[in-house]
């Protein structure tokens, strides 16, 4: 049976999210690894929306960890530094696989269509990380929540692993 590492957890960030359902299946993902979710405005939807809840808001009360205004205001906030960020953009130069996660990191992703702003990217630009596209290299991204998975599961597993 798979424990959570002690505190400090794993933190899970979306950067402007624009897509209900996404957010809502991010929010399933956390709930069940017990990993918390933190939103980063502006939110291209209402948190009560009834497309959102469907997907995933009847978990809010077991993953949502907080909402805020800007990324600046998450790096102050979260106490967010070079050394526990993972900022995913398909821009990376480090694979996921290369990538060292321990407990207490942020990893961080951005919204649908965009990715992550340059605020975040110019703050972190050693700390980019890519989800590998194992057959077809070329293809743009994986979807948002897709991503936070696969993500979110290597991290668990490397935390697992070393603790």
């Amino acid at each position: 049976m798979f424990l959570y590492p002690p505190e400090p957890r794993l933190k899970l960030v979306l950067v402007r999210p624009q897509i209900p359902p996404n957010t809502g299946n991010v929010a399933r993902l956390c709930a069940v690894t017990g990993t918390p979710l933190h939103l980063v405005a502006p939110l291209g939807f209402a948190l009560t929306e009834k497309k959102l809840r469907r997907a995933g808001l009847d978990y809010w009360d077991k993953v949502h960890a907080a909402t805020h205004g800007s990324f600046e205001e998450l790096v102050r906030e979260g106490g967010l530094n070079g050394d526990n960020v993972h900022l995913f953009t398909s821009r990376g130069t480090r694979g996921l696989w290369e990538t060292r996660f321990r407990p207490g990191d942020w990893l961080i992703l951005g919204e649908e269509q965009e990715g992550l702003p340059a605020e975040a990217l110019e703050r972190f630009p050693e700390r980019w990380v890519r989800v590998p596209m194992i057959r077809e290299p070329t293809a743009r991204s994986l979807n948002l929540s897709t991503c936070a998975g696969v993500a979110l599961y290597e991290a668990l597993r490397q935390c697992r692993k070393a603790g």
